[in-house]
């Protein structure tokens, strides 16, 4: 009885499927986890989950509008004639604009070399006399050098000969910095005793560049005149007297345009004559380039 009920029942199993009314009839496939070294590893679906739908970004819009629109250059290139024209234009902008800026720097400096010069005295001039070696010295010889000069006589007993020293003690200064631009000139207002031997001798005891200048009394009058040189002999003297002559203590500064460009007096130190030269040499290199 029991066994014939048992294979009734297991009959009915096999054609009847079982379903549960408490789960949703199965609708894929699902393997029972398995277990690798006692270690449950996951199961996985037959089919893979889909990846949500990406959105597009403003970026990639971008990317893809210049993407499509050089694309669309193909036929006439990256450098469209638009493009070659504001390129064109650009440079010839440029162009118009370091040019006149140029030209406006240029104008500024003559501007600012002519206002320097406003303020200064007219010293100097034409001249002739002749150097200690028996040359002609004119002012044309000052052109292209820098030029201190000084008025005196060799038998001045000391102030003459301190304000020369004074001198070569400068040039010496400058000629390590800016090498042997500086020409050194004395010029004689006794040239009644200053014989051009006389002046190569006296000369000879300052600088080795020094340039000895005399000539007749109208040629040392002419010159003093136009340097503003005051000098005074007394009355009715003789190449063989023994006097003393009254003259201006200043040296002069000129310029390789044979300008006049400053006066250094007896209280002027040398170190004081040194940065007053520097201070023209800088502004001249600046405007010219050089100093020459």
């Amino acid at each position: 009885m029991q066994t014939s009920t048992r294979l009734a029942f297991q009959r009915a199993l096999r054609q009847t499927p079982l379903t549960s009314t408490r789960c949703p009839p199965r609708t894929f496939s699902w393997r029972w986890p398995a277990t690798v070294n006692s270690a449950p590893v996951r199961g996985y679906a037959d089919e893979a989950p889909k990846k949500p739908e990406e959105k597009e970004t403003v970026e990639d819009k971008a990317r893809l509008m210049w993407e499509d629109r050089y694309k669309n250059k193909s036929a006439v290139g990256v450098f469209s004639p638009i493009s070659a024209a504001l390129f064109v234009a650009a440079g010839a902008g440029l162009y118009w604009y370091f040019t006149s800026e140029k030209q406006r720097m240029i104008q500024a400096r003559e501007e600012e070399r002519q206002s320097r010069s406003v303020g200064r005295a007219n010293i100097g001039g034409p001249f002739e006399m002749t150097t200690h070696e028996g040359k002609v010295f004119n002012e044309r010889d000052l052109l292209g050098k820098w030029s201190l000069i000084y008025f005196g006589f060799t038998n001045c007993p000391d102030i003459c000969p301190e304000e020369l020293d004074k001198m070569t003690d400068a040039i010496n200064i400058l000629d390590k910095k800016y090498g042997p631009i500086m020409q050194p000139i004395f010029i004689s207002v006794d040239p009644a005793r200053d014989t051009i031997p006389q002046m190569a001798r006296y000369v000879g005891d300052f600088h080795p560049r020094m340039i000895g200048l005399t000539g007749s009394y109208e040629t040392a009058k002419k010159v003093c005149k136009a340097y503003r040189v005051y000098f005074s002999t007394p009355p009715n003297t003789k190449a063989t007297d023994d006097y003393l002559v009254d003259h201006s203590i200043y040296f002069y500064f000129m310029d390789p345009d044979g300008k006049f460009v400053d006066a250094f007096g007896k209280s002027t130190s040398v170190e004081q004559v040194v940065e007053r030269v520097e201070k023209e040499l800088g502004e001249w290199k600046a405007e010219r380039g050089s100093l020459a």
